[in-house]
This record gives C-alpha cells, sequence and structure tokens, in this order.
C-alpha cells in the first residue's frame, strides 16, 4: 500500500501541470450562451453547427465583471463546462471540488453544516449569520448561504471558481473566492436540449431545456430536471436505504430587446428536495457503551451492524434526513448608453430546509435523543454597474449594491442529553460602492487599481426557552470597512502574459447564535470582522497556435481575527463559541493547463500545493479523547494550542486530470472514450484527530460511446471509482456519545463504490 501511495503522489506532482480549461462565448457581460466543449468555436457547436477544424483553446470569464479571454485577466480563475462535469462525474454542487482542486467541499448531515473552502479557508461553524469565506451566486445573484447551493446542477451553462480574497468587486462573503454560476440563457433559434442517466444502483434522473424566439423582441429559456437516488447506506432497523436525495428544479427566462439599446431579463426559479441521512460507523471500541450506559453497547443499540472500514449500514429507529424548498427572481436590465453599458441586478430569493436527525444514532430503546430545526432565509439584492468598452487602453467598472438578508433559526434538541430549545434571527443590511480601472498606459503593460467602501448593520434576537436558563436578548451593530486591489500585469507576446497583485479581503462582524448563547455572549458584543492581505503573481502562456496552454499562479495570503470556534473566557465563564481566534497564513501554488494533441484528441487537467497554517491559535478545543501527550494541556476546561499547525481541510496536494478521444466512425458519427482521475493527499477534518484523519486517495472514471458529428445526440456508458477505491469527504468523532471511547462516525461519498450507467443526451 505504501507503494501505492507513493506512486500516486509522484504521478500526481507530473500531473501539476494539467488544468481545467473551458470556454463559452456571450455577447454580454455575465451572460454567457449554451456552454460548449473545451475546444473549437463555441458559438457554432453551441448552435449544433460542426467544429472548426483549428482547435484552438478559447477560454472566457466574467471575472472582472465583463466577458475577457482568461488568458489576458491577471487573476486566479478556473472555469468549468458542463462538458468537464460530466467527465469527472460531477452532478451535484458538492462535488464541485472534483474539478477545482484548490476548492474542498465537506459534506454533513445536512447542507447547512457543510463546510466550503478555498486555499484551506472556509467557514467552520455552524450559526446563523455567519458570513461564508466563500461566496456563491447564480447568474450574478448572491445567494443568502451556501446550503442554498448544494443540490443538482441541471441548466448550467459555465461555472468559474475565483479564488483568493474577491472582496472589492463581489463583497464581504468571498474573503477566500467566489464559484460563479452562470445559467442557460435564451438563443436566438429554437432550441432543446435534454439528457438522461440511469445508473446499476438505482439513481435515475433527467434535465431538459427548451429555448428559442416568441417573436423579433422576446426570447425565453425554460428548463426542469429531477433526479432520485436511494442512497448507498441500508438501515438495517427497517430495511430501508438512506444517504440519498432527491431533488426538482425549474427554472424560465424571458429576454425583452424593448430598444435596440435597452434589454431586460426576468428569471424565476423554484426548487424542492430531500435528503436521507445515515452515517455508519467505521470504528468503535469494544467497551464502548451509549451515553457510558454499560447497558446500551453496540450489539444492543446497533442491532446486526458490522462495524468495520467498509460499513455500509446503520441501525436508526426515527427517520433522520433533511426537507428544502425555495424560489428566487432575478430581473436584469441591460442599457446601452453610447459606448458605455449600465447594467442592473435586482433579486430576491426565500428559502428554507427543515432538519431532523437522531442525534444518538441508534435504535436505542432506552437512550433516545432527537434533533429538529428549520433553517429560514430571505434575501433581496440591487447591484448597478457602469462599464466602459472593454478594448479601450483606460477602461472601467463603477457600481453600487445593496443587500438585505434575514434569518430565522427554531432548533430543538433532547430530551435525554444536550438539552437545548431556543430560537434566533439574524438580519445584516449591506450598501456599499465599488469600482475597478484598468490603465494600459504603457503599450502592454497595465495597472489595476480596484476598491470596496461599505457599510453595513448586523442585528439578532435569541430566545431561550429551556426552563433552567430561559431568557431573551437582542443586539446590533454597524461597521464600515474598505477593501481594495492593486495590479500590474505585462503582456510579453501575444500568448504570454506575467501578472502580480495585491489585495486585501473583508468578511463581516457576526454573533454566535448558536446552543449556550447567554449573557455573558451578548455582552461580549460581536465578533469582529476577519481580514486578509494576499499577494499572488502567475504567469498565462499558450503554445502551438493556441493548441495548449499552460498557467501558474503563486500566491500568500494571512488572514487576521480569524474567525473558528474556540475557548473564551467571558466574565470569568469558559464558553466554546465563535469568536476571533487569531490568524491564518495560507501560500501554495496553482497550475492549469490543456492541450489538443490531435484534431480527435484533448487533454486537461489541474493541480494545486497548499501550505494552510494557523498562525495564532491559542486555544482551541481538545478532539475526543486527546490526552496531555498528544497536546491536550488541563484546564478547566482542557484546550489545545493550534498555533504552527496545518489548517484542516487542506490537503497538500490534490489535483484532476481528463482525457477524451473522440475519432471520426463513419462520415456522421464519431466514437468518445473519456477518462478522468482525482487524487487527494491526505487531510485532517478536525486538528490533529486521529479518528478524522483521511490518508491519500484516487479515484478513477471512465465512459465510452458515441455522437453525431454535429453533437446533435450522444449516448455513451459510464463507470465512477472504476477501482472500487473507498474513502471519506467527511468523518465525526462520535466518542462524546460512548463514554469517551473511541466511536467514529463516517458520511458516505456517492462514489464510495464503484458504480456504472448510462447516459443519453440530445442538443437541436
Amino acid at each position: 500500500m505504501r507503494g501505492y501511495q507513493a506512486s500516486v503522489a509522484h504521478v500526481a506532482l507530473v500531473a501539476a501541470c494539467m488544468a481545467g480549461s473551458a470556454h463559452a462565448q456571450a455577447q454580454t457581460v455575465d451572460t454567457p450562451a449554451t456552454a460548449a466543449i473545451a475546444v473549437g468555436a463555441a458559438a457554432a457547436q453551441s448552435a449544433g453547427a460542426a467544429p472548426q477544424d483549428d482547435g484552438e483553446i478559447i477560454v472566457t470569464t466574467t471575472a472582472q465583471k465583463r466577458f475577457e479571454n482568461i488568458q489576458n485577466v491577471p487573476l486566479a480563475v478556473q472555469v468549468v463546462t458542463p462538458a468537464q462535469l460530466e467527465a469527472q462525474g460531477v452532478r451535484n454542487f458538492q462535488d464541485l471540488g472534483k474539478v477545482a482542486p484548490s476548492l474542498t467541499i465537506r459534506p454533513a448531515e445536512h447542507p447547512v453544516n457543510a463546510n466550503v473552502s478555498l486555499r484551506g479557508v472556509g467557514t467552520f461553524a455552524f450559526g446563523i449569520g455567519v458570513e461564508s469565506s466563500v461566496a456563491v451566486t447564480v447568474d450574478g445573484a448572491a445567494l443568502a448561504f451556501q446550503a442554498r447551493a448544494f443540490t443538482d446542477l441541471p441548466d448550467v451553462a459555465m461555472i468559474e471558481v475565483l479564488r483568493g480574497p474577491q472582496s472589492t468587486l463581489y463583497g464581504k462573503a468571498a474573503s477566500a473566492g467566489l464559484i460563479k454560476i452562470m445559467t442557460t440563457q435564451p438563443t436566438n433559434d429554437f432550441h432543446v436540449k435534454a439528457n438522461a442517466t440511469v445508473t446499476d444502483d438505482n439513481e435515475y434522473g433527467a434535465n431538459f431545456s427548451v429555448s428559442g424566439p416568441l417573436n423579433e423582441k422576446l426570447g425565453y429559456v425554460f428548463s426542469a430536471s429531477y433526479s432520485n437516488w436511494d442512497g448507498n447506506v441500508r438501515n438495517l432497523f427497517n430495511g430501508e436505504k438512506v444517504n440519498g436525495r432527491e431533488t426538482l428544479n425549474t427554472r424560465g427566462k424571458l429576454k425583452w430587446k424593448a430598444t435596440p439599446d435597452v434589454t431586460f431579463t426576468l428569471s424565476g426559479n423554484y426548487l424542492n428536495g430531500n435528503t436521507s441521512v445515515g452515517r455508519p460507523f467505521i470504528r468503535v471500541a469494544p467497551t464502548a457503551a451509549l451515553r457510558g450506559n454499560g447497558s446500551q453497547t453496540t450489539n444492543v443499540v446497533l442491532p446486526g451492524v458490522v462495524i468495520g472500514p467498509d460499513n455500509q449500514t446503520v441501525s436508526t429507529d426515527y427517520n433522520s434526513r433533511t426537507k428544502y424548498w425555495g424560489y428566487g427572481g432575478l430581473l436584469r436590465t441591460d442599457i446601452n448608453i453610447g459606448k458605455l453599458q449600465l447594467l442592473g441586478l435586482t433579486s430576491y430569493d426565500r428559502f428554507r430546509l427543515d432538519d431532523y436527525l437522531d442525534h444518538d444514532d441508534t435504535s436505542s430503546t432506552t437512550i433516545k435523543n432527537l434533533q429538529i430545526g428549520a433553517f429560514k432565509s430571505k434575501l433581496f439584492t440591487q447591484e448597478i454597474r457602469l462599464l466602459s468598452p472593454g478594448t479601450d487602453a483606460f477602461r472601467y467598472a463603477l457600481g453600487v449594491y445593496y443587500a438585505d438578508t434575514r434569518f430565522q433559526r427554531p432548533f430543538a434538541r433532547g430530551p435525554v442529553y444536550s438539552v437545548a430549545d431556543w430560537f434566533a434571527t439574524s438580519r445584516s443590511r449591506q450598501i456599499a460602492a465599488f469600482g475597478q480601472i484598468d490603465w494600459e498606459f504603457i503599450k502592454n503593460l497595465t495597472a489595476t487599481v480596484g476598491g470596496r467602501a461599505q457599510n453595513e448593520r448586523v442585528q439578532y434576537t435569541f430566545r431561550d426557552n429551556v426552563p433552567a436558563t430561559r431568557g431573551s436578548w437582542s443586539g446590533h451593530a454597524n461597521d464600515n470597512a474598505t477593501t481594495y486591489r492593486l495590479g500590474l500585469n505585462y503582456q510579453a507576446t501575444r500568448d504570454i502574459m506575467f501578472f502580480g497583485s495585491y489585495a486585501t479581503g473583508y468578511k463581516g462582524q457576526t454573533y454566535d447564535l448558536t446552543t449556550g448563547f447567554n449573557q455573558n455572549r451578548a455582552n461580549a458584543g460581536p465578533i469582529k470582522p476577519e481580514t486578509s492581505k494576499d499577494k499572488e503573481f502567475g504567469i498565462r502562456t499558450q503554445f502551438f497556435d493556441r493548441h495548449m496552454t499552460f498557467n501558474v499562479t503563486y500566491f500568500d495570503t494571512n488572514y487576521t481575527n480569524l474567525q473558528a470556534q474556540t475557548i473564551e473566557t467571558l466574565d470569568g465563564v469558559q464558553n466554546f463559541r465563535l469568536t476571533n481566534v487569531g490568524g491564518l497564513n495560507t501560500k501554495g501554488l496553482e497550475f492549469e493547463t490543456a492541450a489538443r494533441i490531435t484534431r480527435d484528441l484533448t487533454i486537461s487537467g489541474s493541480a494545486t500545493y497548499l501550505d494552510a497554517t494557523y498562525t495564532s491559535y491559542a486555544k482551541a478545543q481538545c478532539y475526543p479523547r486527546q490526552t496531555p501527550a498528544t497536546g491536550c494541556i488541563a484546564g478547566p476546561p482542557n484546550y489545545q494550542v493550534l498555533t504552527g499547525t496545518r489548517a484542516v481541510q487542506s490537503p497538500e496536494w490534490k489535483a484532476s486530470a481528463s482525457i477524451e478521444y473522440a475519432p471520426a466512425i463513419t462520415e456522421k458519427l464519431n466514437g468518445v472514450v473519456q477518462g478522468s482521475w482525482q487524487y487527494q493527499s491526505s487531510v485532517y477534518y478536525a486538528a490533529r484527530d486521529p479518528e478524522q484523519f483521511q490518508p491519500a486517495f484516487s479515484i478513477f472514471n471512465a465512459s465510452m460511446g458515441v455522437r453525431d458529428h454535429r453533437r446533435r445526440w450522444d449516448a455513451s456508458v459510464f463507470v465512477s471509482n472504476l477501482f472500487d477505491k473507498q474513502y471519506y469527504p467527511s468523518l465525526v468523532n462520535s466518542a462524546g456519545n460512548w463514554g469517551n471511547q473511541l466511536a467514529t462516525q463516517v458520511i458516505l461519498p456517492r462514489d464510495f463504490r464503484r458504480y456504472g450507467g448510462i447516459r443519453f443526451g440530445i442538443n437541436y
């Protein structure tokens, strides 16, 4: 096994030169057309025409609020198309880390507790109103919180992953980066696209979109998708499968060209879904007993469950699950004023997730603890941008932004242990002005200056309903903040560009609205904002008449007043809560490349080397069963020092690569063979905890099929996790529930076991 892992690590280093590339064509800012293949002429292919033979790799991005060739953009950004998602077996948001190596997504028993991190930086907290470190937008409009995005990706035109602080152009929820999801837009001609997937482990799904003109001035697109998967965990208590999901997505858009210079696009979406929860035990001490009760051993409370690393069974007598729904609307206004473009984005979004959890995770008849709650959010945003022509030597993007975000969280747990019953609300109102100037003051040498000024008001209420701790609290706070970006890039040749930048990031202040909130926490006031300073240097290159792309980025970012869970003393009382713990430094290298070897053969990939370390973290909670010999310092309460420790959820190496060979079989038919590889080095999901440590692993996927040479239809068979490699995207140390004896649970990935399926698509 050691030899195998060493060889994989060596391959990862070699594959560091491989990165995902993609392209899409568009006529206006943030409005991509139907996404196309990674090489060739996107406009032609998306319309169903035969691809051009020149093989030139074209990649466009909206990272700087306008469409640009990614090779000319001095930012660390990766663009992903539906074709790449398909090749890597990505059909859900939580699997995006498979195609974006700097991105790590750790799932949880429900999406709100999941974590999204870029370059080792994420939000490791469970309270409402806590800003995300990685923002998510859909068609340019922000989502209230990341859980809203944890669903299928049915009508994606392209996805952009912007790495590093993006606070200047995108606001306070993007202090570590941004994920931009762009969906299908109305087309000038009638167009139908549909896909269906069936697997051998009972997953089935289908999606379609129809677009075209209603008349000369009015166009439309309507898309919908449905997917269902029973899951890969068996609940022995009732024989049902769990760890599955069911999702329905719909979206509609109307695009009205009111005058030659004024266009309105109105869109609406609806989401409804549910998940089932099953967290198998993979390690439990023979002497462990539920809540330390000697009569509640594993053979009593987990009858029939064979505990081990391959365990895919649970025994729970409560239907652990989530149920969620949401809807929203977006009005986009495009106005051409001479050479200038005025853009307005008005959005409204509402979302609710109900969570029901068997807190003891057993079928014990003696100890039964439940956890029931809900997350409710409402978001209204308004953004107005003014953009100069993108071809001018002096160009700018100016804008103002307003957002009003509201959350509610009822929560109850008990009745046997860890009793809680509370209701909290949180609200954030943000007003901001931003801008960026790019000036080519010397031929091929461009300077960038950007800035953002914002005012934020946060407020909360918290009501504790437990008789022993009953109380009500409320509060509010205001904050003014500025961020900026400075950069310089040099276009050495048509195909080589060097850049360097310095940027600051900002993550807003908040309150820790979780179980245990009391007068001391209220008196402590809001948690201070988290700030960052980022240095980046990179090179963007293309070779062989742009048949090959190779990009490298070096980054070094320092975070101050890091918001994380720690132990804090308030008026002589020790609290484990979200607060400012100190600092973190993350630095590394990101590699991206793609090559059109021949007309029929394309290779692409990406890799990230990451060194993320806590520079200051003086008091962190000891992990369950940690001893003085492993760093737990006696209190009360006990604590450990994480200063100098590698940050959680930050693998040293992460890489992915794909290959496609599509030779002509007949004049009208091409064969298609695809292969993909994903590698992740070892990682801790909780600092130093050996029970939450995932060793390095590799996953291979493959598919084979045929398609029309004009890409009007395709059919393929595929296999995910070709070599049946087991790994865990999330581990849970449950020793606290088992008398402080060894007890480890896992959340299994979709591809925990090898599975295959059939995929069919049409594109007319």
